[in-house]
């Protein structure tokens, strides 16, 4: 049933279907892992954020399980409330010595996250120096925040000086915050975190890194991009999530224990949240465990990701500046990446094509991730269809 205040949406869902922008969402059956059943089909999973596999690992699974029996499935209220248990303290504790700080805070989402802790750091009068290419939730953080948001291109040091000399001049009382992805979520590619590190320092900027592509999968036993340009204790602010190489759910401050009691006080959305739930709290409990007794994990993870980029470029494929798990596919055209993604499904891939607004204008690509659990039979078979829907569709 349509109503007449409602009558835009039909015409603004028939605008998306016209452009090739429209999105449906598609139903996996069981469990996540490198081989997935859709539509009655099992296929290769090429699109996953789950890259160590612990999605669907046993240990996490009986954790979680063991939690609901003993600390029942709802945490009951908010932090401030009522819902502040013991887990969500020792899970605290745990990612504080993971990421080498002296504090951390959860929340319930990646998106969460960067909403409040930026708009609890910066306000109306203030500066966010945003990288053009972070993700959503870094964008609307700046939005919600009030503060001026001066983007600058794409890793581009010479230019997001110039802005910062420009605010330091025009308003030298204000607040400065950096706010980049440690990993680009679209593209692979690494912030360029010790001349940014230079920079915040230089002009008394705040930097905040988003870990959330970077934590467990970069660094030293994974414990992200900061560690992995040998930085920690030299970025006050980091964000990181549960729900990709971790394997469950949620997200987590880290960084100084004022940091902490600052947002505890100020950040919208932890006051006004629900606790996670204590199962998952407990899975990311393990998945720290197994991640700690398997240390080469992620080097692994990454040797695998090189192998595969490499073998795509020698077919003729751009993979952009991609130097991780995530692996870009640059086809440019809405219309032709639509149709890898669906000729790659009938050759049992699955892959997503990613078109604007997501990323710019001309660059529509297939984001391919490559995770721990791949075997190597499993990306000589992607490789293959990639050889074949590439030919067919006359991108290689």
């Amino acid at each position: 049933m349509t109503h007449r205040a409602t009558g835009f949406l039909d015409t603004f869902l028939g605008v998306l279907r016209q452009k090739n922008l429209h999105r449906d969402l598609r139903t996996i059956q069981g469990p996540q892992g490198p081989w997935v059943e859709v539509d009655g089909r099992r296929v290769l999973n090429l699109c996953s954020n789950n890259y160590l596999g612990l999605a669907s690992h046993p240990q996490l699974a009986e954790a979680a399980a063991t939690a609901a029996r003993t600390w029942a499935c709802g945490s009951g209220a908010s932090r401030l409330v009522c819902g502040n248990m013991a887990l969500h303290e020792l899970l605290e504790r745990r990612l504080a010595d993971f990421k080498r700080t002296e504090a951390a805070l959860l929340y319930s989402s990646g998106y969460a996250a960067n909403l409040g802790i930026i708009s609890a750091l910066v306000g109306r009068g203030d500066f966010v120096f945003s990288d053009a290419f972070n993700h959503a939730s870094i964008i609307d953080g700046c939005r919600l925040s009030q503060a001026e948001v001066i983007p600058f291109p794409h890793n581009d040091m010479a230019a997001l000086e110039e802005r910062l000399l420009d605010g330091s001049r025009s308003s030298p009382r204000a607040r400065r915050l950096i706010a980049v992805d440690g990993v680009f979520s679209m593209d692979g590619d690494l912030a360029p975190l010790p001349q940014l590190a230079e920079l915040a320092e230089r002009y008394e900027a705040m930097l905040m890194v988003d870990e959330a592509h970077a934590t467990g999968v970069l660094g030293p036993e994974g414990r992200g991009v900061v560690a992995h340009f040998g930085l920690e204790g030299n970025v006050p602010i980091i964000m990181g999530t549960l729900s990709k190489a971790l394997g469950g759910f949620g997200a987590f401050a880290a960084g100084s224990l004022q940091l902490r009691e600052y947002l505890v006080n100020t950040s919208r959305s932890f006051i006004f949240s629900t606790a996670l739930p204590p199962p998952v709290v407990a899975s990311a409990l393990a998945a720290l465990d197994l991640l700690q007794a398997d240390p080469g994990l992620p080097g692994r993870l990454q040797e695998k990701a090189r192998l595969f980029r490499a073998r795509l470029g020698e077919m003729g494929y751009d993979t952009m500046s991609s130097a991780t798990q995530i692996i870009p596919v640059l086809v440019g055209k809405i219309d032709m990446a639509l149709e890898m993604s669906h000729r790659l499904l009938e050759e049992g891939v699955l892959t997503v094509a990613i078109r604007p607004p997501t990323v710019p204008q001309g660059t529509s690509r297939l984001r391919v991730t490559v995770t721990a659990t791949h075997s190597q039979e499993d990306l000589d078979f992607a490789l293959e269809a990639f050889r074949k829907v590439g030919r067919r569709v006359g991108l290689i």
